[in-house]
């Protein structure tokens, strides 16, 4: 994929498509095109109780788009249950180009000043595709991925995009779909004009909460 542009990385994932390296030392890109989606819906979040508690103690305090570069590379570095990673330079590189024209985000969890765990994700039309999420302390990614919920309800996505179902995202509600239902969920999403919302006016835990009216 030489040559690939931010343009070209929307476009892809407008019809379905995203990009994964091989390895993070290894610049190749793959396009992917899974037959079953991961999606979280937005309007059936499941909150687990004792994260509700964690959340509303507010032991992390929450940013949006202050350290977008950061979580990429946090996001990268070995695990103890993931030695490589999907993260390489040009990833990076593509990435951190949509943040910078306001087409991709990051939730940040900080505690005592220290960047403790976070995710980011590509922001296009009503869908927001999640890319990967790090914690160096418990439940920094989980509270995280609440706030992301509560920011795209207010700011009217309809579609929650995690590409694989994980041990992780099983707590919350993950849900399969298939490629051609995804593709229409996807086109639905593309033709709202939603804002993603760095701020809150309420408290997170009430926001995923609430009942909604939209289908995702």
């Amino acid at each position: 994929m030489a040559g690939l542009s931010p343009d070209l990385l929307l476009q892809a994932y407008a019809v379905g498509l995203f990009p994964m390296g091989e390895r993070r030392d290894d610049p190749t890109l793959y396009w992917i095109d899974p037959e079953e989606r991961a999606i979280l819906p937005l309007d059936a979040f499941h909150l687990p109780r004792r994260l509700q508690r964690t959340v509303r103690s507010n032991r992390f305090e929450i940013r949006c788009d202050t350290a977008f570069t950061e979580v990429m590379r946090a996001c990268a570095e070995p695990a103890q249950n993931r030695r490589e990673s999907w993260i390489n330079e040009p990833i990076l590189q593509l990435y951190s180009a949509l943040f910078q024209r306001g087409q991709a985000h990051s939730v940040e969890a900080w505690r005592e000043g220290k960047l403790v765990g976070g995710l980011y994700g590509v922001s296009l039309g009503g869908a927001f595709f999640g890319e990967s999420m790090f914690s160096r302390e418990t439940d920094a990614s989980k509270v995280a991925l609440v706030h992301l919920v509560a920011r795209l309800r207010v700011g009217g996505y309809t579609l929650l995009d995690c590409q694989f179902v994980t041990d992780h995202l099983r707590q919350f509600g993950v849900v399969e779909v298939s490629r051609d239902e995804y593709r229409q969920l996807l086109a639905k999403a593309l033709k709202i004009d939603a804002r993603f919302q760095r701020d809150l006016t309420g408290s997170a835990e009430s926001l995923v909460l609430q009942p909604t009216t939209q289908t995702s």
